[in-house]
């Protein structure tokens, strides 16, 4: 791993909140850091969630897709199998459905059980901003009726089995073209920007929430995208100013894995760029995914640590994924877990649970019993041994295919313990060394977490 600069600091821990924990996490200009002055790296899953995703009609159309609930055995779950970020997908249609500057409070109270249910298993939530298609009415989910411009030549109901049609159809683009068109003639950004600042006040001083994600995979020329996500980014720290705020690039980067570089940092503090890693998954031959190695799916983090280099802020992959499968899915998996240790990025797998559409997830449906079952292989991507948080800043991290080992070098240290996640299957087999020394460091078995008081080369494996 290249060392990291630290520039630009971007200092937004503490805050006028009187709970010390209202916000654990700040960035340095290139890392997320813990109010300890330790590297964070968030190890974590996106959850679509019954009554939060927002697929549902009140006219009598047909929902699109069935959406799982999240339970307290699900949070609880997550954060055993060493995943401690949910990014939580919430919908502009649901929350000012009918009318501008209006906010559905039942809908917001849904979205904070949620919230709470991931804070008492010690997972922290990202807030997510999503669309896909646009708007429910005319894609997938995302802008409430009123705020599709030009209005819907027809509207769409489920099951959606048309997804890729819908999102390239006119109705789509169109509604696209007017939100992000520069004059946005219709305020419809500046409507925006208020149900933002709406949402991110609600959970300002939430020690469950650490952000807010503007808006998902924006659909715009790369220049519209930035403009949008700067005063976007504004309106959340005006209402929630010591939470972090993430913003994507252009949904173009899904396919082509790169966009060019900010030659200015990113103007509003504590912002982390999110891109989404999908390199080879959509398209519509699958021989490149098929033949794939490590050397060729690497250059799409690499160039995401350099965009966001760029913008002189951290890295966050808010989505990355395969469905289950055989062993290139393995081969792709372990691989972007390995380049998400060796480029220092937080990220998050997409999905926990999914009734609908690839049948992705870490678990399988049952639809006869209405039951879910964990699939191991999954499980296996995700709960790896990895470093939570490193006493410094790291030089190097690099670990193992197989997820059962990790190596830290460790510059700058800071005077706290590391952290560092092992899966109950490799806890028995687990050695610890600080600069080649064995040193003894005991598992919590609620959280999986080894706390290692090292201030040189850490490894942790067999």
């Amino acid at each position: 791993m290249r060392r990291l600069a630290l520039a630009c600091l971007l200092a937004a821990c503490g805050g006028s909140s009187s709970r010390p924990d209202a916000h654990p996490f700040h960035t340095d200009g290139a890392l997320l850091r813990d109010e300890q002055g330790r590297a964070v790296l968030l190890r974590g899953v996106n959850a679509r969630v019954d009554g939060v995703f927002d697929v549902t009609f009140d006219d009598g159309r047909v929902a699109l897709e069935p959406i799982p609930a999240l339970t307290d055995a699900d949070c609880a779950r997550m954060r055993a199998l060493g995943l401690d970020l949910l990014r939580l997908p919430i919908n502009w249609s649901a929350i000012e459905p009918t009318t501008p500057g209006t906010y559905d409070d039942a809908y917001l109270a849904r979205v904070d059980a949620t919230v709470q249910c991931a804070g008492k298993a010690g997972v922290s939530v990202l807030v997510d901003l999503h669309q896909d298609g646009y708007s429910k009415e005319i894609g997938e989910d995302g802008a409430p009726l009123w705020a599709i411009q030009p209005p819907p030549t027809m509207k769409l109901q489920g099951p959606l089995t048309d997804l890729g049609d819908r999102r390239l159809s006119q109705q789509v683009q169109s509604a696209f073209t007017s939100f992000f068109e520069p004059t946005d003639a219709m305020h419809l950004q500046e409507r925006y920007r208020a149900m933002l600042g709406h949402v991110a006040a609600r959970w300002a001083d939430d020690p469950a929430v650490i952000g807010f994600e503007l808006f998902n995979e924006p659909v715009a020329a790369a220049a519209d995208v930035d403009a949008f996500s700067i005063a976007a980014a504004r309106a959340v720290r005006e209402a929630a100013p010591d939470k972090l705020v993430l913003f994507e690039p252009t949904s173009i980067r899904n396919l082509v894995d790169f966009v060019p570089k900010s030659k200015v940092p990113f103007p509003v503090e504590g912002a982390v760029y999110a891109p989404h890693i999908y390199t080879y998954v959509f398209q519509p031959d699958s021989t490149a995914f098929d033949h794939a190695t490590p050397d060729q799916l690497e250059p799409s983090v690499a160039a995401a640590r350099a965009e966001a280099d760029a913008w002189q802020v951290p890295l966050v992959i808010g989505e990355f994924g395969v469905g289950p499968g055989g062993a290139q899915n393995d081969l792709w998996m372990q691989t972007e877990q390995q380049l998400a240790d060796r480029y220092v990025a937080s990220n998050a797998f997409w999905l926990w649970k999914e009734e609908s559409q690839g049948g992705w997830g870490v678990y399988a449906h049952d639809a006869a019993g209405d039951t879910w079952t964990e699939r191991p292989q999954v499980v296996g991507w995700l709960s790896r041994v990895h470093a939570a948080r490193v006493a410094g800043t790291p030089r190097a991290i690099t670990s193992s295919a197989a997820g059962d080992s990790i190596h830290v070098e460790i510059d700058a240290p800071v005077d706290a313990p590391n952290l560092v996640y092992v899966p109950e299957r490799f806890a028995g087999t687990t050695h610890v060394t600080c600069d080649g020394a064995s040193v003894t460091a005991a598992r919590d078995p609620a959280t999986g977490l080894l706390s290692v008081a090292c201030r040189g080369v850490l490894d942790v494996g067999p």
